[in-house]
């Protein structure tokens, strides 16, 4: 497993692919595939079966599996996408924005 630069619940936007320029917090982030799911993009269609939680059944829209190298983080202070960088501050190891050098 890779050491990721993208946690969930990190605010990202596409920066390449079908959904490029699409924002959104990231769901969840599986580290054996180096992919995240983020909400409201890569939008697919599944068909599902009735169970007892959905007794109709039908296609339900959700949320697919998108490469990590497709996205960048959203700075929290200016707004704008940016790298991250690590280092060690006060002892701990820490994620930091390469454009505004704080602590995200």
């Amino acid at each position: 497993m890779t050491k990721l630069k993208i946690k969930s619940g990190d605010t990202v936007r596409v920066i390449a692919g079908e959904h490029k320029g699409a924002e959104g917090s990231v769901l969840k982030v599986d580290r054996e595939k180096n992919k995240a799911i983020v909400e409201g993009v890569n939008m697919v269609s599944k068909h599902e079966k009735p169970s007892a939680k959905n007794p109709q059944g039908g296609i339900v829209k959700k949320e697919a599996l998108i490469h990590i190298s497709n996205l960048s983080l959203i700075d929290p202070k200016s707004g704008e996408v940016t790298r991250v960088g690590f280092e060690e501050r006060d002892g701990k190891k820490v994620r930091f924005s390469k454009k505004s050098n704080e602590v995200i």
